[in-house]
């Protein structure tokens, strides 16, 4: 897509570059991995047992581990090489992965967030692919996104999705997971904790978020229920009497003072909580989300 500066009434449009340098387009990712892609960034170039180096290893905010590779030319074959990363990643016991959060992220980090080792993600990013790469990742069974960049004149840098698979593998893992429940849950699921009240709250609030913009995606996990567009703008925990919303860090326009800041050594991306136990809060709160929803555009 196009991007056009505006000056004076006329659009111009900008001119768009190819990274020069090779490690230029990986250094600016794992600089900004939260900012952009919501992650927290682990290691770089990290050796594998097998004599490979995974180009970016991170874990995202719900506790998947992630592999990125960056594909620099039409003839990288990065697919394959990621996912043989991968299986070498699950291969692994998983006190592995929850060195590699402690130690760079630390304890605390760690006993907030669960890593979902059971749904590790491979995302690609590169200028183009080919309709072999495209075609490759919807037949894999795996987790396994596509991501395009444009690096535009004056610093201007976009990423956005290609192609997102949600299966999740097929293969049996090699890996002895603990006894834990997948990230993975319904709607339905959360619904079963609060009484009458709330799910009567949760199914007027579910209504007014869905009609913010046609484009929002629900997901919801073993914590909470999500709400994104590029990045999640609201997240719902369902409790028996109350509802605990989360939000974007960002400065609200909130005259009544019902946003709290969750503490910064939480290490929380969605850190401003608010509380809502009546119908009547409802009109007030929404504008709450539509300023957390303005932060994703």
């Amino acid at each position: 897509m196009p991007i056009y500066r505006e000056q004076g009434g006329k659009l111009r449009k900008l001119k768009s570059y190819a990274i020069d340098k090779e490690k230029k387009l990986q250094a600016l990712v794992e600089k900004n991995l939260m900012e952009v892609m919501e992650m927290h960034f682990l290691e770089t170039e990290y050796s594998t047992t097998f004599g490979g180096r995974i180009d970016t290893l991170a874990v995202d905010i719900n506790g998947a581990p992630v592999i990125i590779e960056y594909k620099r030319n039409k003839n990288d074959n990065v697919i394959n090489q990621a996912l043989s990363y991968l299986k070498w990643l699950q291969a692994q016991k998983v006190e592995f992965f929850q060195m590699l959060v402690i130690n760079k992220l630390g304890h605390k980090f760690a006993s907030e967030v669960n890593i979902d080792w059971q749904n590790p993600r491979v995302i690609c990013i590169a200028e183009s692919y080919s309709k072999f790469d495209i075609d490759t990742v919807e037949v894999i069974p795996m987790r396994i996104e596509l991501m395009k960049y444009r690096y535009y004149e004056d610093g201007i840098f976009s990423l956005e999705p290609l192609n997102a698979s949600e299966q999740k593998s097929s293969v049996k893992s090699t890996v002895d997971t603990p006894s834990k429940s997948p990230i993975d849950y319904s709607v339905e699921q959360h619904l079963q904790k609060p009484n009458e009240k709330i799910k009567a709250i949760f199914s007027d609030l579910r209504s007014r978020i869905f009609g913010i913009d046609e484009n929002i995606k629900e997901k919801a996990t073993s914590v909470y229920i999500g709400y994104r567009v590029t990045k999640n703008f609201a997240e719902i925990q369902l409790g028996k009497n109350q509802i605990k919303l989360y939000l974007r860090p960002i400065e609200y326009e909130d005259p009544k003072g019902m946003v709290e800041k969750i503490p910064d050594g939480y290490n929380w991306t969605m850190n401003q909580r608010v509380y809502i136990k009546e119908e009547n809060e409802l009109d007030y709160i929404f504008g709450l989300i539509e300023q957390s929803y303005q932060d994703v555009l």
